[in-house]
């Protein structure tokens, strides 16, 4: 059996750093893990090849060479899994669709004409569907049925099928759910609330894995809440921090975590002691009345400004993500959240405005109350949306908010002396690695940087004002200050982009004023 591993494209996104990757040579920011587990599962007897459609697409080689198609992706990729399942079915091609997008919204692709949907975890139901094709099966739709897999047996990724060179990063996983109750979360809804772990030996043979391939650069663990099973990661970390100095600190890691992190100084000590560079954390509002609504009561516990400075302090760079649009929330929200990001020094603060992903517990509240203003078929999540229900406030407040609080963030000289305050006070790491000479994309990147930020914008002197002092009071950090330079590049570019599109759908919501109404406060 030949198969072909399809990956969709994302759409320009936060996270997508076009501007900053073209300066290193890379394309992508992260590898198709989901895709290269699942080669991983299926029978090694089969033969497979995979594209990645964000580095390279599929020529008509790779689709006749191809028996069977296999398409995966988030719900923010599905307008091109639609595509790519299109052109496999107009060939003739047996298709397969899986991944958390269909496990969520199976109709779509249903529709679309797949003729195997394989859903939940693969683990459970990639069998089924090998033991469906033995039989000679056509069609088929593979569950769970609620039950979730053992992730002590999920085997090795298939790494070898990347071409590396087109990634910045890589990624590994450890373990899977959450123990949290976020409504407006889908990780609870596909991987349950019991965390669920690999063993350490699992992670390193994955990293040793990653290591003899020949990959030194950065290492991403994807669990959605790190530290969600406290016991284990300790018990991970533990092996993890003498390898890591075995090998001469090979990658440099970083996580998403919940903020609860702060209050655990072994973990943060074991963390810091294992390589973790930057941690993201799901702070969403410094408005503890939002918080307690959504459900995210850990992080109404203690100070969210001291818990980020105290990570922070540590070592761990910290990233953040922020939400725009609780019921109930008052007007200013955006300004507060600009405060909270100014006081706590997060360079990356991730800022969306709320959407109601399917079967998540918000989506089925406001089904319940009448408020989804779209069907499942066109919920998107992407950054760059307005509220897909009706909000307790104007949506043009929220959504110009919105965009003053994105523009006033990423102003380049505000961005700048964020990131400068931010590597100031971060401890530096305990250990020195040996010299390695850098490769001259590293280089070229390097001049690129100067060149835009030393000498050709307004920022010139504020950039080598903060270089001297950097190099004076915590030198050991400026490598970490010059990639977040680099990360400026994309986020002028970003900002714009956020600006038009959401003009564009206020502009197209005045054509509509019946979706526009405003749900009193107390119907929240």
């Amino acid at each position: 059996m030949r198969v072909l591993l399809l990956y969709p494209l994302f759409p320009k996104s936060f996270w997508s750093f076009d501007q900053a990757l073209e300066l290193i040579g890379r394309k992508v920011s992260l590898p198709p893990l989901g895709l290269i587990t699942v080669a991983a599962i299926l029978p090694q007897t089969w033969e497979f090849r995979l594209i990645d459609r964000n580095v390279r697409l599929e020529t008509e080689a790779d689709w006749n060479w191809a028996d069977l198609v296999i398409v995966s992706g988030m719900i923010v990729q599905k307008s091109d899994m639609l595509h790519c399942i299109k052109e496999a079915k107009q060939r003739g091609k047996l298709v397969a669709a899986g991944g958390p997008y269909v496990t969520s919204v199976p109709d779509t692709a249903q529709s679309a004409g797949v003729d195997f949907l394989i859903l939940d975890e693969g683990e459970i139901t990639l069998p089924l569907f090998v033991e469906a094709l033995e039989r000679g099966e056509t069609s088929g739709v593979f569950r769970a049925n609620g039950d979730k897999p053992d992730v002590t047996q999920t085997p090795i990724p298939r790494y070898d099928l990347l071409d590396l060179t087109a990634y910045s990063d890589m990624s590994v996983q450890f373990s899977r759910g959450c123990p949290f109750q976020c409504e407006f979360c889908d990780i609870i809804v596909l991987y349950g609330r019991k965390p669920r772990t690999k063993t350490p030996a699992q992670l390193l043979a994955e990293l040793q894995t990653l290591y003899d391939l020949g990959w030194r650069r950065l290492v991403f663990v994807v669990d959605d809440n790190f530290i969600g099973n406290k016991r284990n990661v300790k018990l991970l970390l533990r092996e993890l921090a003498p390898w890591m100095a075995e090998h001469d600190y090979p990658f440099r890691l970083i996580t998403e975590a919940s903020v609860d992190l702060a209050e655990d100084d072994e973990l943060l000590n074991l963390m810091i002691a294992a390589n973790f560079s930057g941690v993201f954390l799901g702070i969403e509002t410094p408005d503890a009345d939002s918080l307690a609504l959504t459900k995210k009561y850990q992080n109404t516990r203690n100070s969210l400004v001291e818990a980020v400075n105290k990570i922070n302090r540590r070592g761990l760079r910290v990233m953040a993500g922020f939400i725009i649009g609780f019921d109930g929330e008052k007007p200013g929200a955006g300004d507060r959240i600009i405060d909270f990001v100014e006081a706590t020094a997060i360079p990356f603060a991730m800022f969306g405005m709320l959407q109601a992903l399917p079967n998540t517990a918000l989506w089925h509240r406001l089904k319940k109350e009448g408020r989804l203003l779209e069907d499942q078929e066109k919920t998107t999540g992407n950054q760059m949306n307005l509220t897909n229900f009706i909000t307790t406030r104007p949506i043009e407040e929220l959504a110009r908010e919105y965009i003053s609080c994105f523009w006033e963030l990423y102003e380049p000289k505000r961005y700048l002396a964020r990131v400068y305050r931010h590597h100031l006070q971060m401890a530096p790491k305990p250990y020195k690695k040996k010299f390695r000479m850098p490769e001259l994309k590293e280089l070229q990147a390097l001049f690129i940087i100067i060149w835009r930020q030393g000498i050709k914008r307004q920022t010139r002197f504020q950039f080598w004002q903060q270089i001297f002092l950097l190099l004076k009071h915590n030198p050991r950090v400026w490598k970490s200050y010059l990639a977040n330079c680099a990360n400026l590049e994309h986020f002028i570019e970003y900002r714009q982009i956020v600006r038009d599109e959401i003009e564009a759908q206020l502009a197209q919501l005045k054509a509509t004023p019946a979706k526009t109404e405003v749900v009193p406060t107390k119907a929240a």
